[in-house]
């Protein structure tokens, strides 16, 4: 049968090849072949980060010291940071980094820092010397001072680890864990530490707080000012000039350099608490009361702060607000926020009697004799030679006896009694004096 119009006809005619549409497809073909595997395969892709020009690490470290010369010292600590990052094998930048980091006040992670360059080298006498710095200021004497004498091992000739063992040993003798032949010692390492590195801030520095403890307070001015000259940005430096002008009865010029440290580290409560008691020095209790306020402020949990702020209130006559202060000194306590305050034990330490008796007058003066007797039995009990702090409990004593003979008040209006004198406390008044 068949079929009309099929196209299996057997009859049908064929076709030529179009050679022409042959060629333009095998050239589309080899176009898109070649698109693919050299063109797209190039391209990055829309769905990852585009590359960045790696920066060079070196770069990090010389901005670092430039913020450190800035007194910039906690953004300086973190572009030290950056480098680590960039070149984590190069100890250097890691001593740089707990370097910073000390004059910062961040002494555990300064210890740490100077710890992981150790890691990458346990005979680098800086990383030895810095972190024995580190663990001084946290109190760790013993241990600092073995670190300190390894760096010295290991080359007798850094001048910074001289100056280190200068503060050091100082430290441990006024904390009592050292000797007095160590503070002789310590006035050889800081004359070494300038004979090998007479241009070191660190060598400056330490041989002025030598000069310092030792009661030589023009010479420790001449000292701590060479160390500003070096870089003028270190709030440590100031706080260390106006320290010495107030021992020298030089207020006016110990609050301006307090005040410069102050401009220099907000943050930080030292300055407005030295600024507070260079005012209540000269009488002017008002000032006095402002700043310690300030330095409660940035560090609530700091008892210290509570106590000073507590004088200070009794001083302007401000007895409640004073006994709310000072009860968190000698009992502990919360912080509005919640946080803990530490109590501060009695021990024979000139500022910490003060916080006592000037509570236990506080009560007194409030008609809280039971609190206030208790109080003054403490201080005679476990201070009997302080004879300012043993006074004012007798005083506390006989205002509470003459509250039992009269009728019971709050007095508002009358002033500190004698025995509440002066400011009783330094940095280094009871170090004997040293050529």
């Amino acid at each position: 049968m068949y079929l009309r119009g099929s196209k299996w006809s057997m009859n049908r005619r064929r076709r030529r090849p179009n050679w022409f549409r042959i060629i333009l497809l095998s050239l589309l073909i080899l176009g898109t072949a070649y698109v693919n595997r050299y063109i797209i395969a190039a391209r990055p892709s829309p769905f990852l980060p585009t590359p960045t020009a790696t920066r060079d690490p070196q770069s990090f470290v010389t901005e670092a010291e430039q913020l450190f010369k800035d007194g910039k010292l906690v953004q300086a600590a973190d572009m030290y940071e950056q480098a680590i990052a960039a070149r984590p094998e190069d100890a250097s930048i890691h001593i740089a980094r707990a370097r910073t980091l000390v004059f910062a006040g961040q002494y555990h992670d300064a210890e740490i820092s100077a710890g992981d360059a150790l890691l990458l080298n346990p005979n680098n006498s800086m990383a030895h010397a810095v972190r024995a710095w580190a663990l001084d200021f946290q109190g760790e004497y013993l241990e600092a001072e073995a670190a300190i004498k390894r760096a010295l091992e290991l080359d007798p000739n850094n001048g910074m680890a001289h100056a280190y063992y200068a503060e050091i040993l100082v430290d441990s003798y006024v904390s009592g864990t050292g000797t007095f032949e160590g503070v002789e010692k310590a006035i050889e390492e800081s004359r070494v530490a300038l004979a090998l590195e007479p241009d070191a801030l660190e060598s400056r520095r330490a041989r002025g707080y030598i000069l310092e403890a030792t009661a030589n307070y023009e010479e420790a001015i001449r000292e701590y000012q060479a160390a500003v000259n070096i870089n003028p940005n270190i709030a440590d430096l100031h706080l260390a000039l106006g320290r010495n002008y107030r021992a020298l009865g030089i207020y006016d010029q110990a609050v301006e350099e307090f005040t410069r440290a102050n401009a220099l580290n907000p943050t930080d409560p030292t300055p407005d608490l030295l600024i507070s008691r260079t005012y209540a020095t000269v009488g002017e209790y008002a000032k006095a009361m402002q700043y310690a306020e300030t330095a409660r402020d940035n560090n609530p949990i700091d008892a210290n702060l509570r106590g000073n702020l507590g004088v200070m209130y009794y001083r302007n006559l401000l007895w409640p607000e004073a006994v709310d202060e000072l009860v968190l000194v000698v009992q502990g306590g919360f912080t509005e926020e919640g946080e803990r305050i530490e109590p501060i034990n009695l021990v024979p330490d000139a500022r910490i009697a003060e916080y006592y008796f000037t509570y236990g007058l506080a009560l007194a003066r409030l008609s809280k004799c039971r609190e206030a007797l208790q109080v003054a039995q403490m201080i005679q009990a476990r201070v009997p030679s302080d004879e300012l702090a043993v006074g004012n409990a007798v005083e506390i004593e006989n205002r509470c006896r003459l509250n039992l003979t009269s009728v019971p008040a709050i007095e508002t209006t009358s002033t500190p009694t004698a025995f509440e004198i002066g400011d009783t406390a330094g940095l280094f008044e009871s170090t004997p004096t040293l050529p």
